[in-house]
């Protein structure tokens, strides 16, 4: 019996050890997340003038709503400045007469643009005793850059 009980022992001791030698099988090997491509959000288009007007009227979008490039003595003439685009910059507007080859400042004005898309900015001049008959000119400047021009008339 105690053949029976070492003998035993031995078989148990011969399977503990075969056990502790066998190997686990190594992990499949898992592949890091391919990462998303990345992209770049586009750069924002810098603020750019795309249209100039001028009128004798308003709307409440600060927009022309009677287009004019002759006036009266007595009106108030308004010029449109629409940009598009995003980001912030100077605006000015600079008002001139003009009699043969002589140049007069009629008025300078600017403001400061702050837009994320589409905007429109308003300049206007008026004088109340009345403007002398002639051609005159509206300049505008984008941060101290010429960037177009209109003509009118007063008669």
């Amino acid at each position: 019996m105690a053949r029976l009980h070492v003998g035993l022992f031995l078989v148990a001791l011969t399977f503990s050890v075969g056990g502790c030698k066998k190997e686990t099988p190594p992990a499949a090997p898992t592949s890091a997340p391919t990462p998303a491509p990345q992209t770049q959000a586009p750069a924002p288009v810098a603020l750019t003038v795309t249209n100039i007007s001028l009128g004798k009227a308003l709307g409440s979008d600060k927009k022309v709503t009677a287009a004019a490039d002759t006036f009266a003595k007595g009106d108030t003439i308004y010029a449109v400045v629409e940009t598009s685009g995003s980001g912030s910059a100077t605006l000015k507007a600079k008002w001139t007469y003009h009699k043969g080859d002589k140049t007069a400042s009629v008025d300078e004005s600017s403001q400061r643009v702050i837009a994320s898309g589409p905007s429109s900015s308003e300049f206007h001049v008026s004088k109340p005793d009345g403007w002398p008959s002639g051609d005159y000119k509206v300049e505008i400047f984008l941060d101290d850059k010429s960037v177009g021009m209109k003509t009118f008339t007063v008669k």
